[in-house]
């Protein structure tokens, strides 16, 4: 049984349904042009979409969140709607009078207030009435044909995965050895500087110090936790950390340096302080720098670093979100990122977003990380970040930190690694527009 909807008028329908793919349920061609045959395949299956052609090449229906049945009765949907297709595009009529959305009548098809009935009285033939519970043109709906060749109605089922991956990635030994191999060669193009800085910045318990923890864990080799980690209501970070990678126990140091800081919380007085950003940002702040919640570093502290280099400043700013917390974030907490968002764009600084638990997130994820772009779930977290943070989704990145694990997971490197790659190309967006400058500079001089 073949559907006559093709495939792209199924997508022009789904498209303004949500995550949904359709079910073919009764074919009238195939099972009878009747009001039981259609009642046998369809009763109590919601949602639907019900199709109806005519032999003058109109595709016209209605949508119903109510399952159909045969009490003789009007049922409420607010969300119903007729709809047409003109030139390839779905042309909506939403109802106006939700209450008598849908009749449920034993000898007709689907039966869409008073005003459309597909196999009217259990023949192929429409029942059309352009004004009432829902108000459209007949001529634009069916050109005034209302006799059947074929009536379909297709059961609407939310859809978890994508058919293909949205985003590429491999999922090989030899990538994650690829990976590695990157990181450990990069260099900044900027010669004053031999390692990246890029500072971590996010709400308590999202997982910024876990992640230096599994990216260290990848170049150790082993699991590790060097950074304090774990579930508290208050940051467990209480100083700037600025935490240098090394290939292996005694290893080159990597050229890259993840600083780590207090998490942001809510109330004022608490958790890192915007201030303490901007320090941050220009490099005054020292390594082991204890934070104090209820008041910034002052420029006239000993510990403050009066003139520091390119080499200290800060060259890209990651987010940190636990992606079951992106949508149910506190309002106060979204206000204090878009204020530290927007000193970091007013120095030109790249940023980038990981989103964190993506496995506590979705079941599908948890299951096989590999299945992280094929999750429809995910992709609407990491869209919730954008939105959060004012950036596009080529800036948010997913990973699955080593939080329990004993071992290493190749899965879980190759994530973590292509994360650290992705940081590092923006790092070189900052150092690009540094030897701009610099060029500039000297051509007016």
């Amino acid at each position: 049984m073949d559907p006559k909807l093709t495939r792209n008028q199924q997508k022009e329908i789904c498209s303004h349904l949500g995550s949904v793919k359709l079910k073919l349920l009764y074919k009238s061609t195939f099972h009878g042009f009747t009001g039981a045959a259609f009642h046998q395949r369809c009763d109590n299956l919601c949602p639907t979409v019900s199709v109806g052609y005519n032999i003058s090449g109109f595709v016209f229906g209605g949508y119903t969140r109510q399952p159909f049945s045969q009490t003789g009765q009007f049922m409420n949907d607010d969300q119903a709607f007729l709809f047409t297709f003109t030139e390839g595009k779905l042309g909506k009529y939403p109802v106006v009078n939700a209450q008598n959305a849908i009749k449920m009548i034993p000898n007709c098809g689907p039966h869409f207030g008073a005003n459309l009935i597909l196999l009217n009285g259990s023949t192929p033939v429409v029942y059309s009435n352009p004004q009432g519970v829902y108000n459209f043109n007949a001529a634009e709906m069916h050109g005034n044909d209302l006799n059947l060749i074929e009536c379909e109605v297709y059961q609407v089922e939310e859809v978890t995965v994508f058919e293909k991956p949205w985003r590429e990635i491999v999922w090989e030994t030899q990538k994650r050895n690829d990976l590695m191999e990157s990181i450990k060669t990069y260099k900044p193009i900027v010669s004053s500087v031999s390692q990246a800085r890029v500072l971590m910045i996010g709400p308590v318990g999202a997982g910024k110090s876990s992640f230096f923890n599994s990216i260290n864990s990848i170049f150790k080799g082993h699991v590790t936790s060097q950074a304090i980690s774990g579930s508290s209501t208050t940051s467990l970070t209480t100083q700037f950390r600025t935490y240098s990678l090394k290939a292996g126990r005694e290893g080159k140091p990597l050229p890259i340096i993840l600083c780590d800081t207090m998490g942001l919380e809510e109330g004022k007085g608490a958790g890192l302080d915007i201030d303490d950003i901007s320090s941050i940002l220009r490099g005054h702040l020292p390594d082991r720098y204890m934070f104090n919640p209820a008041a910034p570093l002052q420029s006239e502290a000993c510990s403050y670093q009066k003139s520091p280099g390119l080499k200290d400043k800060i060259h890209c700013v990651v987010y940190i979100l636990d992606a079951c917390k992106v949508s149910i974030m506190p309002k106060m907490l979204e206000e204090k990122l878009e204020a530290i968002r927007k000193k970091v764009n007013l120095m030109g600084i790249p940023q980038l977003v990981v989103l964190t638990k993506v496995d506590e997130a979705c079941p599908l994820v948890k299951e096989d990380l590999r299945n992280i772009y094929r999750s429809i779930y995910i992709k609407k977290m990491m869209q919730e970040a954008c939105d959060c943070l004012g950036v596009p989704l080529s800036c948010v990145v997913p990973v699955k930190n080593y939080i329990e694990e004993l071992e290493l997971d190749p899965s879980y490197d190759i994530l973590l690694l292509s994360a650290l790659i992705q940081i590092l190309r923006f790092v070189d967006s900052f150092f690009d527009d540094i030897s701009d400058t610099l060029s500039n500079t000297q051509v007016t001089k």
